[in-house]
């Protein structure tokens, strides 16, 4: 996309307050589904196969180092946000400068999905879901790139095969 459609996008969405209303607040709830089905299926796993535990720590520490790994190498690309590049108002209120790449968020909610997965397939698949709808927000909402999300989705479930399903 360019900027002009990135523009007419965020317009389109900001418009009415029915359109940015719905879009502020899948933006703001789709996540929550994930960081707080994470923590529960976290101490749930602790309690039923030890805290220590091979399946435990893997549910742990992948998804952290992920987000550790993710949020340096984007801190050192720093590439800019659309609202910042074609100079628009986004429809949620960001006013983060740079780090976009790749989306955070994405490789966050992709990477609990892989979790998921590995422990309860079917919630797994749900939450492939709710990850991808996270993905699709943050590009309506117009705080990402296509790009962005894209390399988040990958990163995060190349990484989840890798530390899940190979190793």
């Amino acid at each position: 996309m360019n900027g002009v459609q990135y523009k007419n996008m965020s317009a389109y969405f900001s418009e009415t307050k029915k359109r940015s209303g719905t879009m502020k607040a899948l933006h703001d709830v789709l996540p929550l589904v994930m960081y707080i089905f994470y923590p529960v299926q976290l101490i749930c796993l602790g309690i039923n196969h030890g805290f220590l535990s091979e399946v435990f720590l893997r549910f742990a520490l992948i998804p952290l180092g992920t987000l550790i790994v993710v949020t340096v190498v984007r801190a050192i690309i720093n590439a800019q946000r659309p609202y910042e590049k074609y100079n628009y108002t986004p429809v949620v209120n960001k006013k983060t400068k740079g780090k976009s790449f790749p989306s955070r968020h994405t490789v966050s909610a992709f990477i609990i999905a892989m979790a998921f997965l590995y422990v309860q397939p079917t919630i797994g698949v749900i939450m492939l879901a709710v990850a991808t709808a996270i993905a699709v927000v943050r590009v309506l909402c117009g705080v990402h790139f296509i790009r962005d999300v894209v390399s988040g989705a990958a990163l995060g479930v190349l990484i989840g095969v890798l530390g899940f399903f190979v190793f």
